[in-house]
């Protein structure tokens, strides 16, 4: 009996230590009551994972031409918070289509690493979605923009969805550690961006995530002079940085064609 009693205690603590670490549906919809009253730049769409299930994402149509970006936040947070919610309006005043998404979030108690792997399948599968509905809007050139936590989430995705993504291009900004050694693979090119004063584990990594990148595809690695983690007051030169990537992206993809 006593053994029976503990078995009972133990799984019903297990319960609960997996409710506190689950994905946060609730949050979720609070963030988007949050960002919808207060939209100012873009309109809400609602985008079908494949679970069923919908997730928010902030579009904002650009000049004809220019390319789509998808931007995918870090953790915890929601698409019109912080750097995210700077870029994509800034980025849109550069002629750019942006659709900031909102990303799985888990409960304020979760910490970094309870987010691997419990959220990571939904993550992929939000990333995939919101591509493929900017193709169906008719862009035809689709740019991932992630960072730090959503950065970890896409190389994650595209390490496994590389030969069937809808993207053409990665903007990877603050990602913690090194790519996937698999990203060798990759054909898109790739931005590497990361702050002057990032946080350790993304500057400890920089000269390993500098050689896995391909020259010939034009990717390169850039740093953000007078950056933190969150390119604090630094927003404006990162959407130059981006904006001249992607210019010189089109200019040699040009003269190859």
């Amino acid at each position: 009996m006593k053994n029976h009693i503990a078995a009972t205690v133990l799984a019903v603590l297990g319960m609960t230590v997996a409710c506190a670490y689950a994905q946060d549906y609730a949050r979720e919809a609070r963030y988007a009551q949050e960002v919808v009253s207060g939209l100012v730049v873009g309109d809400a769409v609602n985008i079908k994972a494949a679970s069923g299930r919908e997730f928010l994402g902030l579009y904002t149509r650009g000049a004809q031409g220019k390319a789509a970006i998808v931007l995918a936040h870090g953790v915890g947070v929601h698409p019109d918070f912080g750097l995210i919610g700077l870029l994509r309006a800034k980025l849109s005043d550069l002629g750019y289509t942006t659709l900031a998404i909102q990303m799985p979030v888990q409960g304020k108690e979760a910490q970094v690493g309870d987010y691997y792997p419990t959220v990571f399948p939904d993550a992929a599968d939000r990333l995939a979605k919101a591509g493929d509905w900017l193709r169906a809007k008719g862009h035809a050139n689709v740019v991932l923009l992630s960072h730090s936590m959503g950065a970890w989430m896409a190389n994650e995705y595209l390490d496994k969805a590389h030969e069937t993504t809808p993207y053409q291009t990665w903007i990877v900004m603050g990602l913690t550690g090194s790519y996937s050694w698999g990203m060798r693979r990759y054909t898109l090119p790739i931005l590497d961006l990361y702050g002057e004063q990032d946080i350790a584990p993304v500057l400890g990594a920089v000269g390993r995530r500098k050689l896995a990148l391909k020259d010939s595809n034009g990717s390169r690695q850039v740093k953000i002079d007078g950056a933190d983690h969150h390119y604090t007051g630094r927003e404006g030169a990162t959407a130059a940085a981006v904006d001249t990537f992607l210019r010189e992206l089109a200019v040699l993809s040009k003269g190859r064609s």
